[in-house]
């Protein structure tokens, strides 16, 4: 048997085709393209997702036409909080809302006004991101439109519905449009009946790891499939890349330090911090929750320096490991605002203590420590709920330093753990959704961990030098604060 995990990501779609031995026996992708039509806005076009999604399956089903042969089971992976619409004859009625659109912004005030219990539900703040206030924007400015919906599907889930002729969603992708009780994993009808919305306009749930529904019988016969291809229920796509790391029993930890950076804790129970912008969600397996912290600017604070002084970014991360931490400036990584724990779209980056000595390398490195002590923030504010984090898988682009690794790991006191190489992201999670659904066995022969390449512990030493750097870090923000409101 093999299965095929897709990973809807916002710049492209991924397909990896799996043995039963995990081993990644074909993988591809295929580009998406943005639209910005107004400032704020960000929409893609779902059938350009389902086209290119179809063109990846088959880059991945002419690399392994024997291995695709014996596909079983179809795992989705994708980006959270879309809102795709759909009208009674089942056809799109506008381009995606996606999640980094930030046009409602006033409606997220309203949602909670109008539910004043919304964070005790939900377990999140209400942010512009998510879905629901996108549905209540559509009902002052696309009124025409919001009268015409249908269905409300999240983007993932609008593939599976191309590939099933089903509504079918999870656990781990709807606790991200504030529609969703966290705790009871159920819809609320309160939250529904908020933004205009039934049940009925919404798809049936199951968990993530569990069937959804089967391929299309003409899908089926188009890819050469004589038998039956389950799709299971999927995952948003920091659950899916918890599932393909291992992150699924109690206390297991990633932190993901790529264009954004994410700590991902998985947790027995529904441990919501909405006041310091914990984002408090289901996790795609059974009767199982995890929590985030995301900071907006991670290694795109590092791209930013590396623009700023025309140094190669691998160049500015070598040269930053020669600065003394005791003479270096401060950043704070703010660039793009800030979610947790500040929930401050108007906070913006800040370099303080500038000298005129050697000021490339202590730039580099001043930006490295700052998003360091932005995730030692973020780990704060997880810690408040009672989560306590020992070791913590390191992925993502700047998991390629080690020197950043030993700044994290001394900012924070979690050690990390760097894997041997190879994929552990969404697609590769999604796989293993996939397996289950179809094999139903025990979640922990399954998701294992990656074997470990390399553990980072946090340096004691060093972590004496940065206590009191963290400390004014967090006195900075507070000072700065209120001149961020006035800008």
């Amino acid at each position: 048997m093999t299965f095929l995990g897709i990973d809807l990501g916002t710049s492209e779609v991924k397909a990896m085709l799996v043995d039963e031995s995990q081993r990644v026996l074909a993988s591809d992708s295929v580009k998406l393209a943005i639209a910005n039509p107004q400032p704020l806005w960000s929409e893609q076009s779902p059938d350009e997702w389902w086209h290119a999604t179809l063109k990846a399956i088959d880059k991945v089903r002419s690399a392994a036409p024997d291995a695709f042969a014996a596909l079983r089971g179809i795992g989705l992976s994708g980006q959270m909080h879309g809102a795709v619409l759909l009208d009674k004859h089942q056809r799109v009625l506008r381009p995606a809302i996606l999640w980094n659109d930030t046009r409602a912004h006033a409606e997220c005030v309203e949602l909670e006004a109008l539910v004043p219990q919304s964070r005790q539900i939900t377990g999140n703040l209400a942010m512009p991101g998510f879905t629901a206030p996108k549905l209540l924007w559509l009902q002052k400015y696309e009124p025409a439109i919001r009268a015409r919906v249908d269905k409300v599907l999240l983007p993932k889930d609008y593939i599976a519905f191309r590939l099933t002729g089903e509504f079918v969603s999870e656990m781990s992708d709807a606790a991200g449009t504030l529609w969703l009780d966290v705790a009871k994993r159920d819809w609320s009808d309160r939250m529904l009946s908020a933004t205009g919305l039934s049940r009925a306009h919404m798809p049936r749930l199951v968990e993530g790891s569990q069937a959804g529904a089967a391929l299309r019988p003409a899908l089926a016969t188009d890819w050469g499939l004589d038998h039956e291809v389950i799709v299971a229920g999927g995952a948003g796509d920091n659950a899916a890349a918890a599932v393909g790391i291992g992150a699924v029993a109690p206390g297991n930890a990633f932190i993901s330090l790529g264009t954004s950076g994410v700590m991902f804790v998985a947790n027995e129970r529904f441990l919501p911090n909405p006041a310091q912008a914990v984002h408090a969600f289901c996790h795609a397996l059974p009767q199982r929750w995890h929590q985030m912290s995301v900071m907006l600017s991670a290694a795109a604070s590092l791209s930013w320096a590396s623009r700023l002084t025309q140094t190669p970014v691998g160049d500015l991360a070598g040269l930053a490991q020669g600065v003394d931490p005791r003479r270096a400036p401060l950043f704070l990584p703010y660039l793009n605002g800030e979610r947790t724990p500040h929930n401050n779209a108007s906070a913006s980056g800040v370099l303080v203590g500038l000298s005129n000595a050697g000021e490339r390398a202590a730039i580099g490195y001043a930006v490295m420590e700052g998003v360091a002590f932005g995730l030692a923030d973020g780990y704060a504010a997880l810690a408040a709920t009672g989560s306590r984090v020992e070791t913590a898988s390191f992925v993502g682009g700047g998991s390629r330093s080690r020197f950043w690794g030993e700044l994290i790991a001394s900012a924070t006191g979690i050690t990390l753990l760097r894997h041997a190489n190879g994929d552990f992201g969404g697609a590769f999670g999604a796989s293993r959704l996939a397996r289950l659904a179809v094999s139903g066995e025990a979640v922990d022969a399954v998701c294992t961990v990656p074997p470990v390449a390399e553990a980072i512990v946090p340096n004691p030493e060093l972590a004496e030098v940065l206590q009191p750097r963290l400390e004014r870090f967090r006195r900075l923000y507070a000072a700065l604060e209120p001149e961020f409101a006035r800008t």
